[in-house]
C-alpha cells in the first residue's frame, strides 16, 4: 500500500513538474524595465503616432464604407491604439498612477481624434448606406468582452518576451478590433444615428477596458514591483474605481448577449414556423418579418392571392406554441375579396421587391466586373489568327497559337504582361527575318501590347 502511495506521489510530482515547465512564463522573459519602457513608448500620442492614427482611421472608415474586410484588417494592423490601453493596465498593475493619467489622456485624445476623423470622412462620403461591416459593430455582447480580455492577456504576454517580433500583437489588434467600432461611432455622428454612435462607442469602450484588465492580470501574475504608495486610501480608492468600471461594462454586455441568443433562437423558430405552417391554398406569402421583443414578439406576414379565412389563420395561431413561439403575436395582412391590395400591403410588397431587385443588381454588377476583367485579360485569338491568314497567307502562317500571360519575378510578383505567338508555317515555307519583324510589329499594334514574343517552329 505504501509503495502504491509512493508511486502515486512520484507520478504527481512529475506531472506537476512537466506542467510547470510547459507553462512557465519565466523562459525568454524580458526584464521588467524593458517591458515598462516598451509600453511607455507606445503610450504617448504625438507626432508620428498621431498621424499614423489619423491615416489608419481614414483607411478603416473607407473599408467600412465599401464593406471591405481586407481594408479594415489592414487599418487595424496600422493602428497604434493598443499602446495607451496597455499602459492603463500596466499602471494599475504596478500602482503607477502618473502613467495611468498619461495613458488615459492619450487614450482620450486618440478616441477624440478618431471620432473627428471618421465623422469628417462619413460626412463627405457619398455612400450613406450602412453595410454589414458597419452593422456588425453596433451591438456589443459578452463575447466582445471575452475577446478583449483574452486579447489583452495575449498582448501583454507577448510584450513581456525578449523577442517581440511575433505575430501576437498584430493578431490581438485584429481580434479585439479597436478601430472599426470607433469609426462606426463616427458614422453614427455623421448620419445623426445616435443608436449607432452609442452602440459602437460602447463596443470600443468594452475592448479598451478589458484589454487593460488582461494586461493588469498578467502584470500581477509576473509579480512586477509596485510603486510605493504614500497614501493607502488613495490606492484602495483607485481599486474601487477599476472594479466599478469593469462591473458597469460587463453587466450590460451579459444582458445584451442574452438578448442576442434569445433573438437568434426566436428568428430560427419563426422561419421554421413560416415555412411549415403559413402555407395556404391559392395564397402566397410575399413578405414575412419576425420581430423579437422581450415581452411580446411579433411575426408580420403579407399574403397575396385568394383570401385566407379567419378560421385558417386562427388555426395557424394555435400552432405557434408548437414552435416555441407561445408569446408571439401573428399579424396577417392580405388582399381583399376583390384581389386588390391596400396601401400598407402594397408598400410591403414593393419594399420586398425593391430588396430583391437591389440584390439582383448587385449580383449583375459583380458578374459584369468579372466579365470585364476576363475580357481585359484575354485576347480575341480566333479573330487575330483569321486576320493573320488573310494578310500573310494561310500557307505562310500555317498553324498559330496565341496567348497573353503575366510575367513573374522570382518572389511571385507580377512585373509585366507579354503576348506569345507560336507559328508553324506550312511545309516548304519559311519566314524570313524581315517577315518576322513585320509580323511582330503588326501583332504589337493589333494586340495593343508592347511586348510580343514571336516563336516560329520549323515545318514538319
Amino acid at each position: 500500500m505504501s509503495e502504491s502511495n509512493e508511486s502515486y506521489t512520484t507520478l504527481r510530482r512529475r506531472l506537476l513538474r512537466f506542467l510547470r515547465d510547459r507553462f512557465n512564463l519565466d523562459e525568454d522573459k524580458a526584464t521588467e524595465e524593458e517591458v515598462r519602457e516598451n509600453i511607455n513608448r507606445g503610450v504617448e500620442f504625438r507626432g508620428t503616432n498621431l498621424w499614423v492614427l489619423i491615416f489608419a482611421i481614414f483607411i478603416a472608415s473607407i473599408g467600412l464604407n465599401v464593406n471591405s474586410t481586407a481594408v479594415i484588417i489592414g487599418a487595424m494592423l496600422v493602428s497604434p491604439l493598443m499602446g495607451p490601453i496597455m499602459g492603463v493596465g500596466l499602471a494599475l498593475g504596478v500602482n503607477d498612477f502618473d502613467l495611468m493619467k498619461q495613458s488615459l489622456r492619450s487614450l482620450g485624445l486618440a478616441a477624440a481624434v478618431g471620432l473627428v476623423t471618421s465623422t469628417l470622412y462619413f460626412w463627405i462620403s457619398p455612400i450613406s448606406t450602412a453595410q454589414s461591416e458597419l452593422l456588425a459593430r453596433t451591438t456589443p455582447t459578452i463575447y466582445d468582452v471575452l475577446i478583449a480580455l483574452f486579447g489583452g492577456l495575449a498582448g501583454i504576454v507577448a510584450q513581456s518576451r525578449k523577442d517581440r517580433t511575433s505575430t501576437v500583437i498584430p493578431g490581438v489588434a485584429i481580434a479585439t478590433a479597436l478601430m472599426p467600432p470607433l469609426c462606426t461611432a463616427g458614422f453614427g455622428l455623421a448620419r445623426g444615428n445616435m443608436a449607432f454612435f452609442f452602440g459602437a462607442f460602447y463596443l470600443f469602450f468594452i475592448n479598451a477596458v478589458f484589454i487593460a484588465v488582461g494586461t493588469f492580470i498578467i502584470v500581477r501574475f509576473l509579480k512586477y514591483r509596485k510603486t510605493a504608495f504614500v497614501d493607502p486610501k488613495r490606492e484602495r480608492r483607485a481599486r474601487r474605481y477599476m472594479t466599478a468600471i469593469v462591473t458597469a461594462t460587463l453587466v450590460p454586455s451579459i444582458v445584451l448577449a442574452y438578448d442576442i441568443v434569445q433573438r437568434t433562437i426566436f428568428e430560427s423558430n419563426a422561419r421554421e414556423y413560416i415555412e411549415r405552417v403559413l402555407s395556404f391554398d391559392g395564397a402566397e406569402v410575399v413578405s414575412a418579418t419576425p420581430t423579437y421583443a422581450r415581452d411580446t414578439s411579433t411575426i408580420e406576414v403579407t399574403l397575396i392571392g385568394n383570401k385566407v379565412s379567419e378560421d385558417a389563420i386562427a388555426l395557424a395561431r394555435n400552432q405557434l406554441s408548437a414552435y416555441h413561439l407561445a408569446d408571439t403575436r401573428l399579424m396577417v395582412h392580405q388582399a381583399g375579396t376583390d384581389g386588390t391590395l391596400d396601401g400598407r400591403m402594397m408598400q410591403s410588397v414593393l419594399h420586398s421587391n425593391v430588396e430583391i431587385l437591389e440584390e439582383k443588381n448587385r449580383q449583375i454588377e459583380r458578374l459584369q466586373q468579372l466579365t470585364d476583367r476576363y475580357l481585359r485579360d484575354t485576347l480575341p485569338a480566333a479573330d487575330i489568327v483569321r486576320e493573320l491568314g488573310s494578310l500573310w497567307g494561310t500557307q505562310l502562317v500555317g498553324q498559330v497559337s496565341l496567348t497573353k500571360a503575366p510575367v513573374f519575378t522570382g518572389d511571385g510578383r507580377t512585373t509585366d504582361t507579354v503576348v506569345y505567338c507560336y507559328i508553324t508555317p506550312a511545309a516548304d515555307v519559311s519566314l524570313g527575318e524581315d517577315q518576322r519583324e513585320k509580323l511582330t510589329e503588326w501583332l504589337r499594334v493589333r494586340t495593343k501590347m508592347s511586348r510580343v514574343e514571336l516563336v516560329v517552329k520549323a515545318a514538319e
